[in-house]
């Protein structure tokens, strides 16, 4: 599938870091360094515009490898791009550790999967079909 990129960063367009991966890498594209000081979030720009096809998504997804060694993740995880939205992808990212992080122009701050959708439509009724589940919810289920 070919997806339509309008590139204005410094940096090159996305790619897949290797034959078998799913996401591809958004970079910070800033001028000079942004301090994310615990518990702040930064709304950051990637300088990438993309037109998906309809029926598809993007999903904005954290960094494994910076959510595990720094805490910072992707504060609406994941956040969508629906197939209508032509502005600059951002990613809002928050510091949920104890230490300042600083994000570098070209950082890797999140990974963009393109994914299909389906779209719902509502049956509404007055009941539902009983499950074993039933209300349960919250950890009903148990721990093991």
């Amino acid at each position: 599938m070919n997806i339509r990129i309008v590139n204005k960063s410094s940096f090159p367009s996305p790619s897949y870091a290797t034959e078998l991966s799913a996401g591809l890498d958004l970079k910070a594209n800033i001028q000079e360094p942004v301090l994310l000081r615990p518990l702040e979030r930064a709304l950051v720009p990637t300088g990438l515009f993309i037109a998906l096809p309809q029926g598809y998504e993007a999903q904005v997804r954290p960094r494994s490898g910076l959510a595990a060694k720094h805490g910072i993740t992707v504060l609406n995880s994941p956040g969508t791009i629906d197939s209508d939205y032509r502005g600059e992808i951002k990613v809002i990212l928050v510091n949920l550790s104890n230490d300042d992080f600083e994000i570098v122009p070209g950082e890797r701050v999140a990974q963009m999967v393109v994914a299909p959708f389906t779209k719902a439509q509502w049956e509404e009724c007055d009941t539902l079909d009983v499950t074993s589940r039933g209300e349960g919810g919250f950890g009903s289920t148990g721990m093991k």
